[in-house]
C-alpha cells in the first residue's frame, strides 16, 4: 500500500509540475473555469432576486445545495479525471492502456494518476465561495451531529460520482468509445442535485430516487441541515443514507472495474 501511494504521489507530482511551468496560462485556465461556475450561479441569483424563491427555496438555500454539489463534484472531477470515460476511452482505443497493465504497479492508482487537471480547482474554489455565502445567509443551528455529518456528505458525493466515472471507464473496454448515457448520469446528475428536487417533475424525482439514488446525496441532507419543512414528510432515515449510497456505488464500481480488467482484450493498436 505504501509503495502504491508513493507511486501515485509521484504521478501527481509530474502532472502538477508540468502544468505549473506556464503560470500565466494556468491562472487563466483557473479563472475561466471558476468564472463558468460564477456565471451559472449568477444567472440563478438574478432569477431568484426577481421571483423571490424557487418552489419555496430562497437564494441562500439554493446556494447551499449548489455550493455543496460544486465542491464535492469538483474534487471528484479532479481526483478521478483519469477515469473520465471520454478521456479513458482514448487510452483503450490507442492501446496505451496496455502499457499500464505491463507495469508492476496497482492499475487503479496508475489510472488515477493519468490526469490531474489543476484548472478544476477554479470550480472548487468558486464552489467554496458560494457555499460560504450560503452558510452566512442561512440561519443554520449547528449541532455537533451536523458538524460531523457535513464532511461525510461531501465524501459521499465524491465517492458516488467517482464510482460512476469508474463504471463509465470500464464500459469502454467493450464499447471503445464512451457512451453518452454515462455523461448524462455523471454531469447530468451533478447538475440535477445542485437544485431542490421538488422543482422537477415526479418522474425525474423517482428516477433519481430509485434508479440513480442521487436524491440521497444532497437534497435530503440539505433538508436536515437547513431544517426545511419538507423534512417532516420524508422517512427519518432518508437524510442519513448519503454514506450508504456513496460507498455502495464505489463498491459496485470497483467490482465492475476488476471484472473489466479480468476480461479486457487489447485493441491490438
Amino acid at each position: 500500500m505504501h509503495h502504491t501511494l508513493t507511486i501515485y504521489g509521484r504521478l501527481l507530482g509530474v502532472q502538477i509540475r508540468s502544468q505549473m511551468q506556464y503560470r500565466a496560462s494556468f491562472l487563466m485556465d483557473l479563472g475561466s473555469t471558476g468564472l463558468i461556475v460564477a456565471l451559472e450561479f449568477g444567472s440563478i441569483a438574478l432569477v431568484l432576486q426577481r421571483f423571490g424563491s424557487l418552489q419555496g427555496w430562497t437564494l441562500a438555500e439554493v446556494a447551499f445545495l449548489y455550493g455543496l454539489s460544486e465542491i464535492a463534484f469538483g474534487l471528484m472531477d479532479l481526483i478521478f479525471a483519469g477515469f473520465d470515460p471520454p478521456y479513458f476511452g482514448q487510452h483503450v482505443r490507442r492501446g496505451t492502456f496496455d502499457q499500464l497493465l505491463l507495469r508492476p504497479i496497482n492499475i487503479t492508482a496508475q489510472v488515477m494518476g493519468l490526469d490531474l487537471t489543476l484548472r478544476r480547482l477554479g470550480k472548487i474554489i468558486f464552489g467554496l465561495g458560494i457555499f460560504t455565502f450560503a452558510l452566512q445567509q442561512n440561519p443554520i443551528v449547528w449541532t455537533p451531529e451536523k458538524l460531523l455529518y457535513l464532511p461525510v456528505v461531501i465524501l459521499s458525493v465524491f465517492l458516488f460520482f467517482g464510482g460512476l466515472f469508474i463504471i463509465g471507464a470500464t464500459i469502454t473496454f467493450w464499447t471503445v468509445e464512451s457512451i453518452e448515457v454515462m455523461n448524462i448520469l455523471t454531469y447530468g446528475s451533478s447538475f440535477t442535485i445542485s437544485y431542490p428536487m421538488s422543482i422537477y417533475p415526479h418522474w425525474i424525482q423517482r428516477f433519481f430516487t430509485f434508479i440513480v439514488p442521487a436524491i440521497f446525496l444532497t437534497y435530503f441532507p440539505a433538508l436536515y441541515f437547513l431544517d426545511r419543512p419538507e423534512l417532516a414528510k420524508v422517512p427519518a432515515i432518508a437524510p442519513f443514507l448519503a454514506p450508504l449510497v456513496g460507498i455502495g456505488m464505489m463498491g459496485v464500481a470497483l467490482r465492475f472495474w476488476r471484472f473489466g480488467i479480468q476480461h479486457y482484450q487489447s485493441t491490438g493498436s
